[in-house]
C-alpha cells in the first residue's frame, strides 16, 4: 500500500487548544494561550507524518490531543470517520478506541515508573485490556522485548539499569503492547547520540512495515523527518505553514518559514552562510493579527499584517502564504 495515496484514517478537523491564563487571588481568567489554532490534517493507514517547527509552536500539544491527553477547545479528531475527541462529544472514548492510539514521550526515564520492573511495565496495559489470551505476562514481555532488539535478561530489571537508547526501546515496546494503529512519537530521538538515533529510527521503520503502523513523528530536526516521513507538516505559532511530501518539502520548501527551517539544517562537508530569522517568535498569549509569521518574515506583504492566509496548492504542497 502507498500511504500517500491511501484514504485518511485519522482526521484532525479545525482543532484548537487554548489554555486559560489565571491571575489574582480569585484566579480569574485574564486571557488564553493559543497553543493550537485551527489545524486540519489527515493521516492514512501505514503513513508516517512528520511534524516540524520551533519549540513552543504547538507540536507536542497537537500530539497530546491525538493521544487523548489534552482535550481540544474546538474542532474534532476522527478515527475512521467516527468522532474520537471533541468538545461536543459527551461520552468518553471507549477503551478500545484509546488503545488504538499510543504515545512515546521525549524523556523515556520520566515516562517509565521507576518502581516497576520492565516485565510489569510492558504488560500492565495488556492485562488491563485483557489482551494476554492465555499467554503469560513473562512470555508476552519477552516477545515484546525481542521486537525492539532487547533480550529476556531485561525482564526483571528496573528502568535506571538501562541506557537512554535502551529505555526508549522499552517505551516503544510498551506502546506496541496494545497493538495500536497510530503511535505519536514526541521527539523520540532528540536526547540520544547520533549513532543511537539511527538505530531507533531504523527500528521504528521496521516496526511500521511489520505491523502496518501509522506514525505522527514530532521533531524539530528536518533531516530526521526527511528519512522517516512520507509527508512533513511545518507548524508556526500553533498554525500550519506548509504540508507536502517529505523529499520535495526539504528540497524545495515554499513557505518562507519552511525555507528558514531547511536552511538551518547543517549539511556535512559543506560551508554555507545561515541567515538567522530576525526577532523572536511572538507570544502565544498575544498572537499577531494576520499571518502569525509576518513580524519575522523577510518577504512580508501589507496584506500579511491584516489577513490570515488561506491554504493554497503549490506544486503538490499545501501552503498558507499570501506570496502564492
Amino acid at each position: 500500500m502507498n500511504p500517500e495515496s491511501a484514504a485518511p484514517w485519522i482526521t484532525v478537523e479545525d482543532v484548537e487548544v487554548r489554555f486559560p491564563i489565571r491571575r489574582g487571588v480569585l484566579a480569574r481568567v485574564k486571557g488564553h494561550v493559543h497553543a493550537v489554532g485551527g489545524i486540519s490534517l489527515e493521516i492514512a493507514r501505514g503513513e508516517t507524518l512528520g511534524l516540524a517547527g520551533e519549540s513552543g509552536c504547538g507540536k507536542t500539544t497537537l500530539g497530546r490531543v491525538l493521544a487523548g491527553l489534552e482535550r481540544p477547545t474546538a474542532g474534532a479528531v476522527k478515527l475512521d470517520g467516527e468522532i474520537l475527541f471533541s468538545p461536543q462529544r459527551k461520552k468518553p472514548p471507549t477503551k478500545d478506541q484509546r488503545r488504538r492510539i499510543q504515545m512515546v514521550f521525549q524523556d523515556p526515564m520520566a515516562s517509565l515508573n521507576p518502581r516497576l520492573t520492565i516485565g510489569d511495565l510492558l504488560t500492565e496495559g495488556m492485562a488491563e485490556h485483557r489482551m494476554l489470551k492465555g499467554e503469560s505476562r513473562d512470555a508476552a514481555a519477552v516477545r515484546l522485548l525481542a521486537e525492539v532488539g532487547l533480550d529476556e535478561s531485561a525482564l526483571w530489571k528496573y528502568p535506571f539499569e538501562f541506557s537512554g537508547g535502551q529505555r526508549q526501546r522499552i517505551c516503544i515496546a510498551r506502546a506496541l503492547s496494545l497493538r495500536p494503529d497510530l503511535v505519536v512519537c514526541d521527539e523520540v530521538v532528540s536526547a540520544l547520540d547520533v549513532s543511537v538515533q539511527a538505530q531507533v529510527i531504523n527500528l521504528l521503520a521496521d516496526l511500521r512495515r511489520k505491523h502496518g503502523l501509522a506514525y505522527l513523528m514530532i521533531a524539530h530536526d528536518l533531516s530526521v523527518l526527511r528519512h522517516v516521513s512520507h509527508r512533513i507538516a511545518v507548524m508556526y505559532l500553533g498554525r500550519l505553514a506548509e504540508v507536502g511530501p517529505a523529499e520535495s518539502l526539504v528540497a524545495a520548501p515554499k513557505h518562507p518559514y519552511a525555507q528558514a527551517l531547511v536552511a538551518a539544517v547543517p549539511v556535512p562537508g559543506t560551508k554555507r552562510k545561515r541567515k538567522a530569522l530576525p526577532g523572536e517568535p511572538p507570544s502565544a498569549a498575544n498572537p499577531p493579527p494576520g499571518c502569525p509569521f509576518h513580524p519575522r518574515c523577510p518577504q512580508a506583504l501589507p496584506i500579511c499584517r491584516t489577513q490570515a492566509p488561506a491554504s493554497r496548492e503549490v506544486d503538490g504542497h499545501r501552503v498558507w502564504c499570501h506570496l502564492y
